[in-house]
């Protein structure tokens, strides 16, 4: 069960007009994970806009935790954090603070997108203190990428896009790949609806079971939320799927 949170943090955290501010203040989105037959856990993200450090910004809160039966032999409870810039779509400061069984981290991370560099913090071992390192032009974190995908609108996310970016995770940097591969009419508890299903490029092996083995499927309008995502790991496989949607900019078009 080890990083299954954090997967669901990346892929689902994944996917505004191409400004931030189309993205509601005080949104709130949940997800259901399953690991296999076994009810795992949940993932929730909000949003409120704020002025950081004098400019106006989106935070973003992403957690994720196991609950059940699968909470008494591995616990988890994930915090993200991104201060995220909305003139220009990159994040600012970047929190990373997670509890994974016997694993723990917390790492912050500001960014400096003029001279592309970022300062990295190991809040656990304060000792190390900071290090200045190289980064990459636009960089995104693993919640920014997420709204900054969002703000495409559906003519920039039509079937057969392709979309690069470079994407912070931990204390590395990582290219990530998302085609969209095609629609199809989606069952959830709220209904069906027309959703695009996409298909992020990973690196197979300790985790995943091979590169392409994540697909998921957000909806198919302006709002571009998280609906499914399905996952073949190393060991098992992975289901999220929504369970809870709050304050959505725009209305969701379910049909029963």
């Amino acid at each position: 069960m080890k990083k299954i949170l954090t997967i669901i943090t990346l892929f689902a955290f994944f996917l505004g007009y191409s400004q931030l501010a189309n993205v509601a203040d005080g949104e709130s989105i949940s997800l259901r994970i399953h690991y296999g037959f076994l009810n795992a856990g949940t993932a929730n993200l909000t949003t409120k806009k704020v002025n950081y450090k004098g400019v106006p910004h989106l935070y973003v809160k992403g957690t994720g935790q196991t609950t059940g039966a699968v909470k008494a032999f591995f616990k988890v409870e994930d915090l993200y954090e991104s201060y995220i810039n909305i003139g220009t779509e990159l994040p600012s400061f970047y929190v990373r603070n997670v509890k994974e069984g016997s694993y723990t981290q917390h790492f912050q991370t500001v960014f400096n997108h003029d001279n592309q560099t970022l300062i990295l913090t190991d809040k656990k071992n304060p000792a190390n203190g900071s290090k200045l390192i190289k980064s990459a032009k636009d960089v995104q974190d693993m919640l920014s990428c997420f709204y900054y995908l969002r703000s495409k609108t559906p003519a920039e996310l039509k079937v057969g896009t392709v979309i690069n970016m470079n994407v912070w995770i931990d204390d590395e940097m990582f290219p990530f790949q998302l085609k969209v591969t095609g629609t199809e009419n989606l069952k959830t508890k709220f209904g069906t609806i027309n959703a695009l299903k996409i298909i992020p490029s990973v690196k197979s092996g300790r985790v995943f079971k091979e590169k392409e083995g994540v697909t998921m499927w957000v909806s198919n309008d302006y709002n571009h939320i998280p609906l499914l995502l399905k996952a073949e790991l190393a060991v098992g496989s992975l289901k999220a799927s929504i369970d809870d949607y709050k304050n959505v900019k725009f209305p969701l078009k379910f049909t029963k």
